[in-house]
């Protein structure tokens, strides 16, 4: 007999149907390629979602992917090459990335460890190395908010820009704001592992109809509005289907209920390993994450680290993954500076007790308990 054990993903997509009548009336209209009333609603329908209880204005971009929309958020803050750009260091690499394109160097802050993301006062620290620095990347790690009153208020006594990458962070909330609401540049992801998904794609929000118009101008390949093909600035492809963009719509719909799947999911975690000498991701009061990723950290001096369980689960077909490694311990950025106020990185320490556990929202009571029952195995002496 085979293994008939089902395998248990980290997080896949989950369609609902209402994704199809915004697709097939692309289809029915024959309007395929990029831009697009599709497009044009999702747009207005984020807007509406995260700016609905601001007294702000809202102007979306959808594009292909979140990093094309960091990309231009780094673009419109002015970033040129040898700029210094001080950014989340415990991150996917896509947040910093954009830096590089246009030629900026990233100076990487420290997490703090109530919500390991990055650090107010180790920001405060990298400015005064580094007080010509004018643009700040934030990101907001597996959905949960960070200390946005410290990081906005170091922002403005510096005169710096803050790009908030929300890309795992939408529906969350902080003191009751929507995260990706907060710079000046936001970015959030509608990748296929996402809390909702577009099969690919992101979007750029800004609070500027200017900034807006110039992202997509450069978006659509920084086109001249010539008879002809005209270009006087380097332009992109960044521009999402109207095809795609109507996924996103149909997933829009059931947002706030993806959200709450993956609450408890995370409360079942939280009450399943009790007892254990692991703690789950930490967040503030006053916030909600939408716990995209459920993560468990191992306390110091366990014998057991987190490849064992990792390893463990996928004996039994469970996915699970790493923390993201630091971005001041990758190779590619070796020489890059990295600010940190404690005698140990508290990054480092989160990587290396840290995993992410399953968090699919169509996962069963059962299969989670499954997942559960893995991980107290690790522990038993």
């Amino acid at each position: 007999m085979g293994d008939m054990r089902k395998p248990i993903p980290l997080a896949t997509p989950t369609m609902h149907g209402d994704e199809l009548k915004f697709v097939q009336e692309a289809f029915d209209r024959n309007w395929i390629a990029p831009l697009g009333f599709n497009c044009d609603g999702l747009e207005k329908e984020m807007c509406d979602y995260l700016y609905k209880d601001l007294d702000k204005e809202c102007h979306a971009l959808s594009l292909v992917s979140c990093t094309s929309a960091l990309h231009l958020a780094v673009k419109l803050a002015g970033v040129k090459r040898g700029d210094i750009v001080l950014c989340s260091d415990m991150t996917f690499a896509a947040t910093v990335n954009p830096v590089s394109y246009e030629g900026g160097v990233q100076v990487y802050v420290d997490s703090e460890e109530e919500t390991w993301n990055m650090d107010p006062v180790a920001l405060e620290k990298a400015f005064q190395k580094y007080p010509e620095a004018k643009v700040v990347v934030l990101a907001h790690l597996y959905g949960t908010p960070s200390k946005m009153d410290e990081i906005l208020e170091v922002c403005e006594r510096h005169n710096a820009i803050l790009i908030e990458d929300a890309a795992e962070a939408l529906s969350a909330t902080y003191h009751g704001r929507q995260c990706g609401t907060f710079g000046k540049y936001n970015a959030i992801s509608f990748n296929g592992n996402k809390i909702i998904t577009t099969s690919g794609g992101g979007m750029l929000l800004t609070e500027s109809k200017e900034d807006r118009d110039k992202a997509f101008f450069w978006a659509t390949q920084s086109r001249e509005p010539a008879p002809w093909y005209q270009h006087e600035e380097i332009g992109y492809n960044y521009r999402m289907s109207n095809v795609v963009a109507g996924i996103g719509r149909g997933q829009l719909l059931h947002l706030d209920e993806h959200r709450d799947l993956k609450e408890k999911i995370y409360r079942r975690y939280e009450e399943g390993l009790k007892g254990l000498p692991v703690k789950m991701n930490p967040y503030l009061k006053d916030t909600k994450p939408n716990f995209w990723l459920s993560c468990m950290i191992i306390d110091e001096g366990c014998e057991v680290d987190p490849m064992t369980v990792i390893n463990k689960l996928a004996e039994d077909k469970i996915d699970s993954r790493p923390i993201w490694k630091p971005m001041h311990m990758q190779p590619i950025f070796k020489d890059n500076d990295f600010i940190s106020v404690g005698e140990k990185s508290v990054g480092e320490d989160v990587f290396s007790r840290g995993l992410c556990l399953p968090s699919d929202i169509k996962m069963t009571e059962e299969e989670q308990e499954r997942v559960i029952s893995v991980i107290k195995s690790c522990f038993e002496v």
